[in-house]
C-alpha cells in the first residue's frame, strides 16, 4: 500500500471551512484496544505539542493507524504531513506550520537528507545540539571533539 503525503493546503481548507463553518458534532472512530496501545507515545506526543513542549514532532506509526492519526490531527488543527517509511509504517511530522513547510522542502526519505538537512531535522525536533553538530561533522568526515562543555 502506498501512502500519499498529505499537504498544506489541504490543511488549509480545512481550517478556513472549519473556521466558516463550526462542526461541533465532528467526532473520531472509536479505537479498539490494539490501537489504543500503538498510538499512546502519538497521543502523548499531541499532549506535548499542546504544552508547548515541542515545535515540531516526528512519530513513525502503523499505516493501518494513518486515518485515525489525519482525523485526529485535524480535528485538534494541527499542521501535519505524512510521508512513507517502509511497506507497513509512516512518518508523521507535526507541529508548528512554518516547521512543516521546512519540512516538506526535505526528500521523503529520511536517509537521502542531505547533511545540512539531516542536521536541521535534528536541531528541529529538539535533539542534543552538541551531539547533532558532531553527527554533522561525522557526516561530513571530519573528527568531532567527543568532550561537552
Amino acid at each position: 500500500m502506498r501512502v500519499q503525503p498529505v499537504s498544506l493546503n489541504n490543511y488549509k481548507n480545512y481550517v478556513q471551512s472549519a473556521k466558516t463553518e463550526p462542526d461541533f458534532t465532528a467526532k473520531l472512530k472509536p479505537m479498539s484496544a490494539k490501537q489504543c496501545s500503538d498510538l499512546k507515545v502519538f497521543c502523548h506526543h499531541i499532549y506535548e505539542y499542546k504544552k508547548g513542549l515541542r515545535n515540531l514532532i516526528l512519530t513513525t506509526e502503523k499505516v493501518s493507524n494513518k486515518d485515525y492519526i489525519t482525523a485526529r490531527l485535524e480535528k485538534e488543527q494541527i499542521p501535519y504531513i505524512i510521508h512513507p517509511a517502509g511497506e507497513r509504517t509512516i512518518n508523521v511530522f507535526f507541529g508548528n506550520e512554518d516547521c512543516i513547510k521546512v519540512v516538506a522542502t526535505f526528500d521523503k526519505h529520511l536517509n537521502k537528507l542531505s547533511n545540512e538537512q539531516d542536521f536541521m531535522l535534528g536541531i528541529m525536533l529538539g535533539y542534543d545540539k552538541i551531539l547533532q553538530c558532531q553527527r554533522y561533522l561525522k557526516r561530513l568526515g571530519q573528527n568531532a571533539n567527543p568532550v561537552k562543555g
